[in-house]
């Protein structure tokens, strides 16, 4: 599902932005390009440090949105950068073997918010 084209986007540094919402106002968060690790079946996996409002929401609705991008990588008609949104449902992890290898990447996370992507669409 995550295109060639997602995978040199995280080659490059770029903001990443977390919406999620519950029964409230949606909430956005925002991390790096560099932070996610996207494993062999193509969950997302996401340091976390605070997210606390993010990890609230997911538990009364675990769907959520992401953006990223990178003006670095040439998108559709050659225009200078491309971007994504991210569609999937999230959970944070708080052990495990991918918390342990997410924590020797990162030591600053208290939890690991994993994405199940369901949909991922290129828009530039």
């Amino acid at each position: 599902m995550l295109s060639e084209k997602f995978y040199e986007v995280l080659k490059n540094e770029g903001v990443v932005s977390i919406v999620s919402w519950g029964t409230g106002e949606p909430h956005i968060v925002n991390t790096w390009n560099s932070y996610l690790v996207v494993t062999p079946d193509e969950r997302i996996l996401i340091p976390a440090y605070a997210m606390r409002r993010t990890e609230k929401n997911l538990l009364e609705n675990n769907k959520l949105k992401m953006a990223l991008g990178s003006k670095n990588v040439i998108g559709y008609n050659d225009y200078q950068g491309t971007g994504f949104v991210i569609e999937g449902t999230g959970k944070y992890l708080e052990s495990g073997s991918e918390f342990e290898m997410m924590k020797e990447k990162f030591s600053f996370l208290t939890r690991v918010l994993e994405v199940t992507v369901t949909s991922a669409k290129q828009m530039l």
